[in-house]
């Protein structure tokens, strides 16, 4: 995603817990406020954080459910309110298939994409002249040797497929959507 929007002219800043630009942990929100205040102003935000159990549900436990919100909504809830003062564009969150399309072992990561994507929608009607949209794809084609098992019958998707999803979000004019690459 860094070259494809450095390539369409975007100065790109790129954020994680142990490479990138900068290091930040998005599931901690003092270090997500901490961020915006040393980024400054931002055109947009792209999100493609986000870490969820795997497990059975009657193996999954409240901290497994807590660890999915955290790692998934919250950290993604927080980018957007800490940034509203920050970001004069667009938000782009990451959620996934499995919002829609369940599978085995995946209760606690359809919690949190169902999550993210109800509050993309509630967000988008408050946060104007601001957008917000997320990326739901499925399993990615480059990863099929590692997740394919765990996504039977599911089409994959290309990474460059999920980059131009991105695209279409930060320099669209739609706000609201699940896009679906």
């Amino acid at each position: 995603m860094h070259q494809e929007l450095a390539a369409r002219k975007h100065d790109v800043v790129t954020v994680s817990r142990t490479g990138g630009d900068l290091q930040y942990d998005i599931t901690d929100p003092a270090q997500v406020a901490e961020m915006f205040q040393t980024v400054g102003q931002v055109d947009a935000v792209a999100s493609a954080a986000g870490h969820v159990p795997y497990k059975p549900v009657a193996e999954l436990t409240a901290d497994d459910y807590q660890a999915a919100f955290t790692g998934k909504v919250l950290s993604q809830v927080m980018l957007v309110k800490e940034g509203l003062t920050h970001v004069t564009g667009s938000f782009t969150l990451i959620t996934g298939v499995l919002a829609r399309e369940p599978i085995v072992t995946g209760a606690a990561a359809s919690l949190a994409n169902g999550a993210v994507e109800a509050f993309v929608k509630a967000a988008a009607i408050e946060i104007a002249p601001q957008r917000i949209n997320a990326i739901s794809p499925t399993v990615f084609t480059e990863s099929l040797d590692v997740y394919g098992d765990f996504f039977p019958g599911m089409k994959p998707v290309p990474l460059a497929d999920v980059v131009q999803a991105y695209v279409r979000s930060i320099e669209g004019r739609q706000t609201g959507q699940i896009y679906v690459p």
